[in-house]
């Protein structure tokens, strides 16, 4: 996979005080890569001198194959997506109007296309009828902060970096953004650099989790294997292996998602897209009238063949997929559920039927499951 972004030797000071020091790091293209780790640790610094918004002391960073310190910084800034916790919308003008922030700095009042507009809006889960002549205090947070990501999106960045942006939302918001970004990624297939503190946070959306102490790098890859893998104290301490190891010994039928979302193998593709729209997934299971497992049935491959109206479910559902057993102990089925290409693997009895689903999110509750009970007991 190419590298979208690349850090070679990469340092940042000021004055005496270093943030940053001999950071080499490569961001692959078209995936979500979390940088994680405490307060001041440098993530957002690092994630800032991508856009050029602070500036390297010394080292080389490339952008999509430029070195980003020999392009002018404006241009630079306005192609790269850009999305912060305070979503910075400019109250006095509409929604529509924040959207297309970017195209008319850049191409004036012709660049703006209305019709792209509600596009974004519809991406980001918005009816266009609904909130196109809108102004952000009419919006609640988790509204506001999808206007930011379709804002984004807006002038097509190969590149969206997302500094913290879901911290202050309450939680069943914020899981239902994460959600959102998840799904948008794999229809999109955008570079998304992301900052957070939260490791739950990191597991779900990550395709590649960068985890930072004190200005460096202490470890990168997908978030199996450094949870399978940490490379010392305090990437173990600060990722919670202990809390997942406590529960690996739980079978998956313990933490599926025991009702998925399903579908019929004749269910006309239009029809698939309004289940998904209504029940705000990226993928369907399809099972057949006795529930036993058939396939799978996901935004991307719908997508490709979605114009065809004689098309079915059963004409793109992808039936070589792997599948696992109820009985399946949680340490045999992580490895299969980051490698799974939606995140999600379909749970299936001895006779076929269709038991679950287990998902990323799945794996985060075991992850969350002690933190909470631990914050329970210091409560009572």
């Amino acid at each position: 996979m190419a590298n979208a972004v690349v850090f070679e030797r990469v340092r940042k000071s000021y004055g005496s005080t270093t943030v940053i020091s001999e950071l080499n790091l490569e961001i692959p293209q078209g995936s979500i890569t979390v940088l994680v780790g405490p307060s001041g640790c440098g993530k957002t610094t690092t994630m800032k001198m991508i856009n050029r918004l602070i500036t390297p002391t010394s080292g080389r960073i490339t952008v999509e194959g430029r070195d980003s310190g020999q392009v002018d910084p404006v241009q630079l800034r306005r192609s790269i997506g850009y999305v912060i916790q305070q979503v910075g919308l400019f109250p006095h003008l509409t929604i529509a109007e924040n959207i297309s922030l970017v195209p008319r700095l850049q191409g004036g009042k012709a660049a703006i296309d209305s019709k792209k507009i509600d596009h974004m809006l519809d991406l980001v889960g918005l009816d266009p009828e609904q909130y196109r002549e809108r102004y952000p205090a009419e919006l609640s947070g988790g509204q506001q902060q999808r206007v930011g990501v379709a804002r984004a999106l807006m002038s097509d960045p190969p590149i969206i970096l997302m500094d913290e942006p879901f911290s202050a939302l309450d939680p069943i918001t914020r899981e239902q953004l994460q959600d959102e970004l998840i799904r948008l990624n794999q229809e999109l297939n955008k570079t998304i650099v992301f900052v957070t503190h939260d490791m739950d946070e990191a597991l779900k959306i990550a395709d590649q989790i960068v985890v930072m102490q004190k200005g460096c790098v202490i470890q990168q890859g997908t978030p199996d294997q450094i949870l399978r893998h940490p490379v010392n104290d305090f990437v173990r301490g600060f990722i919670g292996e202990k809390r997942l190891h406590a529960h690996l010994s739980q079978l998956v039928q313990d933490v599926m998602v025991a009702e998925p979302v399903t579908v019929s193998p004749g269910r006309g593709l239009a029809e698939a897209v309004q289940i998904m729209y209504r029940k705000r997934v990226t993928g369907l299971i399809v099972v057949d009238k006795n529930g036993k497992y058939l396939g799978l049935a996901d935004t991307a491959d719908i997508h490709k063949r979605y114009p065809d109206e004689s098309l079915t479910v059963r004409d793109v559902m992808r039936t070589e997929t792997i599948t696992l057993h109820p009985t399946t102990s949680l340490t045999d089925a992580i490895g299969y559920v980051q490698e799974a290409p939606y995140g999600y693997v379909p749970v299936v009895r001895d006779d076929g039927t269709l038991a679950g689903l287990l998902t990323r999110a799945s794996l985060v509750d075991v992850l969350a499951r002690p933190y909470l009970e631990g914050e329970r007991s210091e409560v009572q």
